[in-house]
């Protein structure tokens, strides 16, 4: 019983290396009778970096898999585009955003990675103010937060929400007399108040006490990788496969170690007198002696042996071990892939038919990322609401509305031979249908506008925008031209066409 629990420990051990110690806590949901319990464990941060960068020493040999299992679902991710009704609010949106597009991948990647990412804005004022004369002197800063820096997340015991950041983050800084000091600076954030604690040397730049918030709101937002409303924290992507990656290590060093001990052959000697054999080989007239001072015996050079009658000497061939665990790192590779819902692809593995490969993993990868986006679509609105409410405030705007549209690009699993030959059958289609007078030149052009990005509206509702149709007609007459039409043949084209225009614009629509 001892050694099942014992080796039950060894097992959990491993298993659960990505987490911290767990604890909970209960909290009031408001319903009635509604309590449950949050689980306030956390991921081990500092070992999902290691094992992400390859870091880890336990893990080294199966560790490069943890890298593709983020990279290839953030990849295809992208980050999103935010739509206002408030033309004001759009182009804050774009501006700030737009130069943080790199922000919002490591958002992305640290999430997945770590299972938590913070935002934090801040509006501060530029110190190299001329280099940003389109800022007035100061901008809206988006922060990244290590997630260690997040001592506690605070929620109210009624509602749930939260009501208090706790930051907690060490600092060094060197003096007038050019002393290195440390301290520790923690602060709590609430919606009303900002408090600032040093522990240490203070640091001639910080002001600690309690301060007002000039928001009115917290300016984090916490980015949860696969939610639970009874967690308070998010998980990793790693977390499932760091089993998979530590027997894959494990498997990979055995397997070498074996080929290193197998690949020297070992001499298997039959032997009727130690003592004659060592004296007539190796001169050793006192085995005992020889045995007792631990000395060694170098075979170099010893291609001939002296044997009597009776004895042998022969070289075992060991049987390597490299084939038996090559089955089972493939078995275990493919675990790897099963459980993180990452085609065999990101990995760079050849498959044998690597079309059909793709199209049949393909949709495992699309439903984890959309599930990615749905869960992450809503930090991503309350980041712009706290954006335009920040900006509002901080440059005496007002905007008609801070809600907005998260927009994801789509993601086409075809490659662009598969594109390409679905647009010329769709276009032959549509030809076929309007030319049998089954569909209107403008039902088939806003059909095929689902496949092409750079087509207009068939009629454009902004008088000043040409639409689609009248984009043909200019190429028409164009393409007239080139061709060396007649002046008059050219106002016959050009009436032509503008007649059909007009009657279009009527309602006829063809």
């Amino acid at each position: 019983m001892t050694r099942k629990a014992s080796w039950w420990g060894k097992v959990t051990g491993e298993i659960s290396k990505l987490r911290t110690t767990m604890t909970r806590w209960s909290i009031r949901t408001g319903r009635l009778g509604g309590g449950y319990k949050l689980d306030s464990s956390r991921v081990d941060y500092a070992l999902a970096r290691e094992l992400y960068s390859n870091t880890a020493d336990n893990y080294k040999l199966g560790g490069a898999f943890a890298k593709p299992v983020v990279n290839t679902t953030v990849a295809f991710m992208g980050v999103p585009r935010f739509r206002s009704e408030d033309e004001a609010a759009q182009e804050v949106l774009e501006d700030f955003f737009g130069a943080n597009v790199s922000r919002m991948q490591q958002v992305h990647t640290g999430a997945l990675c770590e299972g938590d990412a913070y935002v934090m804005l801040t509006r501060e004022d530029e110190e190299d103010a001329v280099l940003y004369p389109e800022t007035n002197g100061a901008r809206l800063v988006f922060n990244i937060l290590p997630p260690e820096q997040v001592v506690a997340i605070n929620r109210d015991p009624i509602t749930g929400s939260v009501y208090e950041y706790v930051l907690k983050s060490e600092h060094t800084w060197m003096d007038a007399a050019g002393k290195q000091r440390r301290c520790t600076i923690t602060q709590r954030i609430r919606r009303d108040t900002r408090e600032v604690a040093v522990d240490g040397d203070k640091p001639p730049d910080i002001q600690t006490g309690e301060q007002p918030n000039p928001w009115g709101f917290i300016p984090i937002v916490h980015f949860r990788n696969e939610a639970s409303v009874t967690a308070l924290y998010g998980k990793s992507d790693l977390e499932p496969i760091e089993p998979f990656i530590k027997a894959y290590h494990d498997v990979m060093l055995h397997a070498i170690n074996g080929s290193k001990m197998h690949s020297t052959p070992r001499l298997k000697l039959k032997l009727k007198d130690v003592s004659e054999f060592l004296l007539n080989n190796f001169g050793i007239s006192d085995a005992a002696k020889f045995a007792s001072e631990g000395k060694t015996i170098n075979l170099d050079g010893q291609e001939l042996l002296i044997l009597t009658d009776g004895e042998d000497a022969e070289f075992i061939e060991v049987r390597s071990a490299i084939g038996d665990a090559a089955i089972l790192l493939k078995f275990l590779f493919y675990c790897i892939v099963d459980v993180s819902e990452t085609p065999e692809f990101a990995f760079g593995v050849h498959t044998p038919s690597s079309l059909s490969s793709v199209k049949e993993q393909m949709p495992i990868l699309i439903r984890r990322v959309a599930r990615k986006r749905e869960h992450f679509t809503e930090s991503w609105q309350m980041v712009a609401r706290m954006a335009l409410a920040m900006t509002a405030a901080g440059e005496n705007q007002a905007f008609a509305t801070y809600a907005t549209t998260v927009l994801w690009d789509e993601i086409d699993p075809r490659d662009d031979g598969e594109v390409a030959d679905a647009l010329w059958k769709t276009t032959q289609a549509l030809n076929t249908a309007v030319l049998g007078g089954f569909l209107s030149r403008e039902a088939a052009a806003m059909f095929l506008a689902q496949y092409i990005d750079t087509m207009a509206e068939w009629i454009a509702d902004d008088p000043e925008l040409p639409g689609e149709r009248e984009r043909i007609i200019k190429d028409r007459i164009l393409m007239a031209r080139l061709d060396g039409a007649e002046e008059e043949e050219l106002e016959m084209i050009t009436k032509a066409l503008q007649l059909a225009s007009a009657a279009g614009a009527g309602g006829a629509g063809d």
